[in-house]
């Protein structure tokens, strides 16, 4: 059987950024491990953003799903993508895990459907997290988490910043703490 996935031989070199270092407005580290379970066609779209708005991406073997440095300041994302209700285990003990190793630890979870969000409710006090400890951001689609992880990366960072997008989007995101 043919397989019809795109490949990743179009992505821009996995090892090196994708934007120049003159005018960055921050560097943002993807782990390979996650970009390697994710659709390319949502990588490009990462890249593809990043890049119109001249941020320095970094494929590399890390922990957390992204480490953004806007300002000085390093902000650790988990990005769950995909939330399995027969499957969250895991994702609550990589949390648990990685909040004791960043002081600025964020977790955005995709949960598209009532039953998945259900399932988030009842699986955050099962597994005995505390609000904001740390924080968990629920949304409806993969493009507003990652938008999501921009604007905290640049709350965090201090920094005011317009982003738009190129084609057929645009997205303002006016951000200060």
């Amino acid at each position: 059987m043919a397989n019809f996935r795109p490949s990743y031989r179009d992505l821009p070199n996995k090892e090196h950024s994708i934007a120049s270092n003159a005018g960055i407005n921050g560097v943002c580290m993807m782990s390979n491990k996650w970009r390697d379970e994710q659709h390319p066609s949502f990588i490009h779209f990462i890249s593809s953003f990043l890049s119109a708005n001249s941020f320095r991406l970094n494929i590399v073997p890390v922990a957390p799903d992204f480490i953004f440095n806007c300002g000085g300041l390093s902000v650790a994302f988990v990005f769950v993508t995909n939330w399995d209700c027969n499957n969250i285990s895991p994702i609550f003990s990589r949390v648990q895990k990685l909040k004791e190793q960043f002081g600025n630890f964020y977790v955005v979870v995709t949960l598209p459907t009532k039953e998945q969000n259900d399932s988030f409710v009842r699986s955050y006090f099962k597994f005995g997290m505390e609000p904001g400890k740390p924080t968990f951001i629920p949304v409806q689609d993969l493009e507003m988490g990652f938008e999501k992880i921009l604007k905290i990366a640049h709350a965090r960072g201090g920094k005011n910043l317009v982003i738009g997008a190129h084609n057929s989007w645009k997205l303002y995101l006016n951000v200060s703490l």
